[in-house]
């Protein structure tokens, strides 16, 4: 059995917003940039590969897939979708992209790994 690649999980809502570069005026357009960063850099510092789903919600929902960054569309809650993604990874090996507390903390019941925006989104 081959060894899956990593599943890194971007809680997009909360990447974007943890630096104040005037994102509120264009949530879509943020989380574009994000995605195309994310497809052009992967996870700086990681060796192996890794398949990286961007979770979306509310204005920034329009926001596609491109190749190297599966997007998904939340219905709802985006920390919800994010929690379900992680249930349905079932064994394989999951890290999240967060600050948001209470998703840290859900998301580690559930036996993912938890890192910071800056793992995506380098040094200010």
């Amino acid at each position: 059995m081959t060894e899956q690649p990593l599943l890194v999980i971007i809680d997009a809502a909360n990447v974007v917003g943890s630096v104040p570069d005037g994102w509120w005026r264009d949530r879509r357009g943020a989380a574009e940039r994000l995605r195309d960063r994310l497809a052009r850099d992967g996870l700086p510092g990681h060796e192996g590969p890794v398949e990286l789903v961007l979770v979306v919600e509310g204005a920034a929902k329009g926001v596609e897939s491109v190749p190297g960054v599966r997007v998904v569309k939340a219905s709802g809650s985006g920390d919800d979708r994010i929690v379900e993604a992680v249930t349905e990874a079932g064994e394989r090996p999951v890290l999240v992209v967060t600050a948001d507390r209470e998703l840290r903390r859900r998301v580690s019941e559930s036996g993912a790994e938890v890192a910071g925006p800056r793992t995506v989104r380098g040094p200010s």
